[in-house]
Formats: C-alpha cells, structure tokens, sequence
C-alpha cells in the first residue's frame, strides 16, 4: 500500500486557511468521496491501463486515492469499467476500504456518479467529493480548502475551477452577475462571449447529497456523444433554484489530468521537482534537480548527498551522511551512514555504514556489503553476503557467496556459482587473501586467513591459514613466430631482438 498523503504538494484552492467555524463543520457533516476511473485512456497508447502507469513509483490512480485517504472520509467509491481487474486490484492495493463500482453500459461521468451515489448507505447525509482518476497533482489541502467553502455556504455544489492563459478544449465557467455559477459551457457548444472566458472547469465538484441525488434522476443522453455528463447537473440545479459556486485554484498545474505520455511526462516532471524541494529543505543536499529523480516512497536522513544524474526509486533508504552519485540508480536499496556509492545500479542490496560502491559497479538483488567494506569497480554481486572490512576492488563478479571479515578479493576473481543446471554457494572465511584472477568453482569453501594465489582454480576447499594454488609449468618455444608466422612484423621484430638476459 502506498502510505503518502502527499504533502509535497503545496497548491490551495484559494490560497487562504478556513476559519476555526468553518473547520468545526468540517467534523460535523460527513464525507463521501467518488473517484471515477471507468475511462479508457484511448490517447495514452498503450496496453498499460492510462490510470495504472507509474508517476514518482506510484500508479496514477494511487496519487488520488492517497489523496482520497488524506481527506478521512467516512466512505470512498471508485467507480470502475475499461480494465476492470486490473483498476480494481489497484485500488484494493492502495486503499482497500474504497468500494469498488462498475459503470454499467450507460456512458459518461454524469452515469458513473449516479451509479457512486447509489453505493451509499441510504441515511449518508453529507457531501459527495467528486474526483477523476487521472490527476495526480491534486493534493489533499487543495480539497480540504475547495470542502471548506462549500460548507461555509449554502450552495447545492461547489466545483474547483482554474484560470489559464489559453482556456482552448475547456469546458468554461459563465458566472452570474453575483459571481455564482450559472453553466459551464463546452468548448464545442461556446459562443464567442464564452470562448473569450479563460475559466474553466476543473472536473472537481462538492455536492450536498440531498441535492444530488435528486438531480441525478433528471440527467439524460440526450446529446452529441449520446453521455450523461456531470457538468449537465450544474444547469439541473440552477433550474431547480439551488446556488452553485466555484473556486479557482491558485495554481493551474494542480487540476491537470494526464491523458497522454506528453501531459504524464509533465507532470511527472512537476511532482520530483515537488518532491526534491521536500527533501532539500529537511537538510538534503541535491546537486542538481533537474538531472535528479526521486519516488515517493524514497527516505533520505539529514546531510544526505546526492550528485548529478542519480535515480533513488521505490522503498530505498538512505541515511546520514552519505552520497549517492554520480550516475546512479538504486531501487529498494539501503545505504548506511557516510557510506558512497558513485556511478552504480543496484536493486535490494544492503550497504554499510562507511562502505565505498563503485565507480560502475552491478549490485543484484541480495547483495549484502557490510560496514567499511568496498565494492569496486566494474564488479558484479548477486546474492552476496560481504562482511565487515571486506574489499572486492575491481573486475569481479561475486555470485551466490558468504565472504567474511577483513577479506580481500584479488582483482578479476570469478566466483563459478553455476553448474549449468543448479546454483551453488562460496563460503569465503575472515581475513581471507585471494590472488588476482582466481576462480572458485561452487560449492567450495576458504578457510580463515588463507592465501591464494595468482591465477588459480579452487575446485576443493582451502583449510584456515593455507596456501591454495594451482600451478602448470610455463614452457616456452624458442623461435616458433620467426617458424610460424614467417614474414610477419612480429616475426620481424623478434629476428631483430636482443636475446633476453634472466640475470637482468
């Protein structure tokens, strides 16, 4: 479950707080809260559902419902159709206390929430929050403000609205002269006093039940899509006498849907740079934001480093003091204190207090560097456990291994953990020396203290404090180039030598 209630998001629908009476009613009348999430997502262009694809590691529908679950409302409905399964899982996933509604065959939002409101208990009372799947960037405080107008009032809805330099494709916000909502007009249906309004409607509406569920009867097909549309309802109520209002909020971005990979990119974009703020002012250093990603469910502790071109992604932890960069990606990794890791990508590894990574090193999942040890560089862990003080500087892979304390691993090492049909384990003892290009052939064990030497391959075990090595005579040819690769420029190099002299 993604528990965030995002607190990075710092846009309000007005840019003031509610007063302490108006807050006090906020206790008294309850909440429901519909999340529509029945669209297609045609324009995204992709077999992924449009709801389900990832922004800062959560799903897109999983920013509204932790949005939803900020608001402590007394019930949540999300309303479900294209990708049914799928929609549902997630929400079951990231607020399983939500109750999911599948829209029938009757198209649009208008249809979808008279289907939510028909899921409350008969003697809910309160307001309805009306919310779509597809805005990430809608915060919680964003609706708490849009909540506390509605109720300060006497209005049957109140909607959130948005004012843009170029309103091209809204549905527009036509005020009466008292400054109520009289229609929201479509893009399509504007005349050219219409066009010319710039405020537009945000797709988020606050609805006194009783009102509602009274107009919702009213609502028809009977337009250009064949739809029953939310939006009809404000012109329901205005006939009906009811007063409408309308809140705009102080910053546009907040109420953007993401229909495409362009808008998804955008704001993406907008939440790390959210995000990146939140932990530069709880006293993380980020050298550079713009080349800088960071998810939400990512923890980092005061005087964290983070250079250039770095990615931290899903649950990973990083604490005091130390640095990840440049040009690293970590996922699900934990990185101790004044520990540093440059140029790497891991994923469910474990790095020490004080341990050194990189630079270009490849820590596979169950890596396990313990505190002042070393992973080097071009080195490769998976399923490694590496003690305390321990060092695998350069050129190595270390699969499916348990080194000890204070160990060195010569440079070029291969630990063999693969038979060609089962996996099989090294056991490396404490204060271990291995010479350069070794390679130790699984399951095999080294004892503590022993040596190895340059070249050599461990078949059986090494006991404590021995000297493993496995040595063929060295035979040289005396003038096979000049015999066998006549006419040849190291042929005619050697012929042209200086014999060697052993004693130099």
């Amino acid at each position: 479950m993604t528990d965030h209630t995002h607190d990075q998001h710092t846009t309000t629908a007005n840019g003031t707080a509610a007063d302490s009476a108006t807050e006090g009613a906020a206790h008294v009348r309850a909440l429901a809260v519909v999340v529509l999430a029945a669209g297609q997502g045609t324009r995204m262009k992709s077999s992924m559902p449009k709801l389900l694809h990832p922004l800062a590691g959560v799903p897109i529908l999983g920013h509204v419902l932790a949005t939803a679950r900020a608001l402590s409302a007394e019930h949540v409905v999300t309303v479900v159709r294209h990708e049914r399964d799928r929609i549902a899982a997630v929400v079951q996933e990231e607020l399983p206390e939500s109750v999911v509604v599948d829209q029938d065959d009757t198209p649009g939002t208008g249809r979808a929430v008279e289907q939510a409101v028909s899921a409350l208990p008969d003697d809910f009372a309160g307001d309805v929050l009306v919310v779509n799947g597809d805005v990430p960037l809608l915060d919680s405080e964003t609706l708490g403000q849009l909540l506390a107008r509605h109720r300060a009032g006497t209005a049957a809805a109140t909607i959130l609205s948005a004012v843009l330099d170029d309103a091209t494709g809204y549905g527009r916000v036509v005020r009466a002269a008292d400054g109520s909502v009289s229609a929201i007009v479509e893009q399509k249906d504007a005349g050219e006093s219409e066009l010319a309004i710039t405020e537009i409607n945000a797709g988020v509406y606050v609805f006194s039940v009783a009102g509602l569920r009274e107009q919702l009867a009213s609502l028809t097909t009977e337009n250009a899509q064949g739809e029953k549309y939310v939006t009809d309802l404000v012109g329901l109520l205005r006939g009906a006498g009811h007063e409408v209002h309308a809140v705009p909020v102080s910053q546009p971005w907040a109420v953007e849907g993401v229909n495409d990979r362009a808008q998804l990119a955008r704001q993406a974009a907008r939440l790390n740079a959210l995000i990146i703020r939140k932990w530069q002012l709880a006293g993380v250093t980020v050298q550079d934001p713009s080349t800088t990603w960071i998810d939400m469910g990512v923890t980092l502790a005061q005087d964290v480093t983070i250079k250039p071109g770095t990615q931290l992604l899903g649950a990973t932890v990083v604490e005091t003091g130390a640095t990840i960069g440049p040009d690293t990606t970590l996922v699900d990794c934990e990185i101790g204190e004044d520990a540093e890791v440059r140029r790497t990508d891991g994923t469910l590894a474990v790095v020490g207090a004080g341990a050194t990574v990189g630079p270009f090193a490849y820590l596979r999942p169950g890596t396990l560097l313990g505190a002042a040890g070393k992973i080097g560089t071009f080195v490769e862990t998976k399923n490694a456990e590496i003690g305390a003080r321990s060092k695998v500087p350069h050129l190595s892979y270390v699969g499916d291994a348990t080194i000890g304390e204070g160990a060195n691993i010569g440079a070029g090492t291969i630990f063999a953990n693969y038979d060609g049909v089962n996996k099989h384990s090294t056991v490396v003892g404490d204060e271990v020396r291995t010479g350069s290009h070794n390679v130790f052939v699984a399951p095999v064990r080294i004892g503590d203290g022993a040596y190895t030497g340059a070249g050599t391959v461990v078949r059986k075990d090494v006991p404590s404090g021995s000297l493993a090595i496995s040595v063929a005579p060295q035979r040289n040819l005396e003038g096979w180039t000049v015999a066998n690769r006549p006419g040849s420029a190291a042929a005619t190099a050697a012929e042209a030598s200086e014999p060697i002299d052993p004693t130099d």
